[in-house]
């Protein structure tokens, strides 16, 4: 099972669209659009769509990333 950080799963709360491919095309827009300063927010997101892209669409139906209050 993939290990998320907390700030990679806020980042997947933010930009969760559906499905774990359409998550990755918007995660790849969002870091397209950064800024040059912006080196821990892209970081973050390539490190993520490293993850989002070894696991299976299965494998991400399966993850529940809200908080459990």
């Amino acid at each position: 099972m993939m290990e998320f950080t907390h700030d990679e799963k806020m980042l997947i709360l933010i930009y969760q669209t559906g499905t774990r491919k359409d998550l990755i095309k918007t995660l790849e827009q969002m870091k397209a659009q950064l800024d040059n300063d912006e080196t821990e927010l892209k970081e973050m997101s390539e490190s993520l769509l490293l993850k989002l892209n070894k696991m299976s669409d299965k494998e991400f139906d399966s993850l529940c990333f809200y908080p459990d209050f």
